[in-house]
């Protein structure tokens, strides 16, 4: 796109104010949240009075897809005027003016880098919504849902250089790049220029955009940081239903998702991080987790013999062939009773029968690049550091931050034997809170439960012993000394308490619930 006009268009929507919170205040928050669902007639009637308002002509034209005159629409881009409008494929011709050609969104994005959500005005392709039929096969999505997710889980700290890989529209690279210099890859030339437009409109520099598939564009390359929200979704390959580039790689089953975790380690400095956001499929007998983890270790004894990986996988939803079906063939733009929707189900549903698939999971990896040391601590090659949980709670503020603290500390917590858990004076997160539920009359809970909202709100079972170990853990005494407390106060086996707090405090410290007190070692 015509980089002079780009720069002109920027300063047209600062000077309109075209931002989320003022469209906000423009058409109440109501009518707003109406028209992030869809429904847009309560913004249209807040803006009727507003014609020639260049902030309600911008709302209309872009937001709510409306046909504005061409005199408004030169009122609100001065700087750009409609020519430029025209180059820029921002608009075209209709009956009784101009629409939208392609999308321009302000959106706002959370993000552990920053105190306040992002800001940024966002060029893609039109949504469903302002479409209003199925999209083409080449269509660059906007800032959806998967990729606020990836955002949130973000480590916050400055790296040196970090990747990208299906950067899509640009967005992630945007954000990226405010933790140091970036490279940004992807398959599509078309996403590519839409990713470099995004980044002079909302002027971010030091990020490389590359074309190619996965990371053939920078072999040979290492960074600290590498996120990835790829085109992972499962599709049938035996069909001739349409197929869209920013969701399917044209690869069979979850092997995309496979082929990024076992080629990411490689680009990856030693101390560098993997986070991508995957699906992966769970045949007959077999837990998709499990299949995960086996990737990890091929990937793991790839590496040889001078680092190692370490994983985290987090599943966030396991979901049914039908319910998978059913959501990607909506989100092309298809509706149930189209033949389209009908045709997709049934290849989808075909395919799942045909390789035996119960179960696809939803989630996210996370992978470190270590230095294997030559201790006994170290895990040998055939067993990789990963673990794996289902945790389908919200994300908290800041939720990149708690989750990059809470895998430093599980990796830290990992090399320590037994007799080093106990050792440590352990200290309780804050935000951790507890749960009794008691019988009217009976002194005695008849459950308990430790609740954390950091990262991942999370709430898991304890009994008596572990509970009240939790909140000893202030960083005064050292796990064995409450272990040797408690199993007096409850008349229990000093070494039974013991050897259970262990299991349990080491099944805390991945949650985020606990932390180190005196911190033994660091992994690199």
């Amino acid at each position: 796109m015509d980089s002079e006009c780009i720069d002109r268009l920027r300063e047209d929507l600062t000077a309109a104010g075209y931002r989320l919170s003022a469209i906000r205040d423009l058409i109440g928050e109501e009518s707003d949240a109406a028209r992030v669902r869809g429904v847009f007639a309560p913004a249209r009637r807040s803006l009727a009075a507003r014609s020639a308002d260049p902030l309600a002509t911008l709302t209309r034209l872009f937001l709510l897809g409306d046909i504005v005159e061409e005199d408004s629409l030169a009122t609100a881009l001065p700087r750009l005027g409609i020519t430029g409008a025209h180059t820029l494929g921002l608009v075209k011709f209709a009956p009784g003016g101009l629409c939208a050609a392609i999308s321009l969104n302000p959106v706002e994005i959370a993000d552990p880098r920053v105190p306040v959500p992002g800001h940024w005005w966002i060029l893609s392709d039109l949504d469903d919504a302002l479409r209003l039929g199925p999209a083409q096969p080449d269509h660059v999505m906007g800032v959806g849902g998967a990729t606020r997710t990836l955002i949130a889980q973000a480590p916050p700290a400055d790296v040196r250089r970090s990747l990208e890989i299906g950067t899509g529209c640009g967005v992630v690279a945007l954000h990226l790049a405010l933790r140091g210099p970036v490279v940004a890859t992807d398959i599509s030339a078309r996403a590519l220029r839409f990713a470099c437009a995004n980044a002079r409109l909302n002027g971010v520099t030091g990020i490389e955009f590359r074309q190619g598939d996965l990371f053939a564009p920078v072999a040979g390359e290492e960074f600290d940081l590498i996120l990835s929200n790829p085109p992972f979704v499962v599709t049938p390959r035996k069909s001739d239903a349409q197929r869209y580039e920013y969701r399917d790689a044209g690869l069979v089953g979850d092997e995309l998702a496979e082929r990024v975790v076992r080629r990411a380690p490689e680009h990856l400095c030693h101390g560098g991080t993997l986070l991508c956001l995957a699906n992966w499929e769970s045949p007959w007998g077999q837990d998709g987790l499990n299949r995960v983890t086996e990737w990890i270790s091929e990937a793991d004894r790839a590496l040889g013999s001078g680092s190692r990986i370490a994983g985290w996988v987090i599943e966030r939803d396991r979901i049914s062939p039908v319910r998978y079906a059913e959501t990607w063939s909506r989100d092309g733009g298809a509706r149930p009773g189209d033949p389209e929707f009908e045709r997709m189900m049934t290849s989808w549903l075909d395919d799942f029968s045909e390789r035996r698939v119960v179960a696809l999971g939803l989630g996210s990896i996370r992978l470190r690049r270590i230095s294997a040391g030559d201790d006994s601590s170290v895990p040998s090659p055939a067993a990789p550091l990963v673990h794996v949980e289902r945790a389908a709670g919200t994300f908290s503020e800041a939720a990149g931050e708690h989750l990059a603290a809470t895998f430093d500390m599980a990796l830290t917590a990992v090399h320590l034997s037994d007799a080093e858990v106990l050792a440590e004076r352990w200290v309780r997160s804050p935000g951790v809170v507890e749960h009794r539920q008691h019988v009217p009359g009976e002194e005695a809970p008849y459950a308990i439960a430790l609740e954390a909202s950091a990262g991942i709100s999370r709430r898991v079972t304890a009994d008596p012993l572990l509970a009240a170990a939790v909140g000893a853990c202030d960083g005064e005494l050292s796990l064995g000394q409450i272990a040797d407390a408690l199993a007096t106060l409850l008349e229990v086996d000093a070494g039974a308490a013991a050897e259970a707090l262990v299991a349990g405090v080491r099944e805390l410290v991945w949650m985020g619930m606990l932390g180190l007190g005196t911190a033994s070692r660091a992994v690199d």
